[in-house]
């Protein structure tokens, strides 16, 4: 007897019809005077960009807390279809497809409490999703502006694979981070058991 394949079975490009939703990447409130851009490629082990992958992102607030608002999936109540964020809260989850080129971006507010923003890739050719981090360099620097290597994950790699975790900052409020899947420069990916 032959059963068919689940999803996770059956490699995409699929992510990109049921997974976006509007508003995904605007992480921060409308109109927030501290947001910040994180942005980049993802990149296959060729260097190509991958048109249909989905970049998550998961942070802290600012202050530090972790818990978060609902709504970053709102409903409209008539149709049941997703209409997306609020604008006005701060629920800490993102969601950016990419586009033809292979880029994401995500507006959204520095993290309290932790350097980094958490992050969740999903790709065609990917039969499980991929976790890695986004560490800010602004955030990661020591007290006498020197970078500060306490984080345990970053403190446990050589300086180039560090390298394939800190963003780049390209202008006061901008940063950016490409995704490389496999190759060279592969960016550190996570295993959580």
């Amino acid at each position: 007897m032959s059963h068919a394949p689940t999803p996770s079975q059956t490699v995409g490009p699929f992510y990109g019809y049921a997974l976006p939703f509007p508003g995904g990447g605007d992480v921060a409130p409308a109109g927030h005077p501290g947001t910040v851009t994180v942005h980049g490629f993802v990149l296959d082990g060729r260097g190509e960009p991958v048109p249909d992958a989905i970049v998550e992102t998961w942070q802290p607030a600012p202050d530090g807390s972790r818990t978060g608002l609902p709504g970053s999936l709102r409903h409209d109540p008539a149709t049941g279809v997703v209409i997306g964020r609020n604008g006005v809260d701060f629920t800490g989850f993102g969601r950016a497809p990419t586009d033809a080129d292979g880029r994401w971006v995500v507006r959204t507010l520095l993290p309290g409490g932790a350097p980094y923003l958490s992050v969740a890739v999903f790709a065609r050719g990917l039969v499980h999703h991929l976790c890695t981090r986004v560490y800010f360099p602004d955030l990661l620097a020591g007290p006498d502006g020197g970078a500060a290597t306490d984080d345990p994950l970053l403190g446990s790699l050589d300086d180039e694979r560090r390298a394939t975790l800190v963003a780049a900052r390209t202008d006061p409020r901008t940063y950016r981070f490409d995704i490389r899947l496999q190759g060279e420069r592969e960016t550190v990916f996570l295993e959580f058991g």
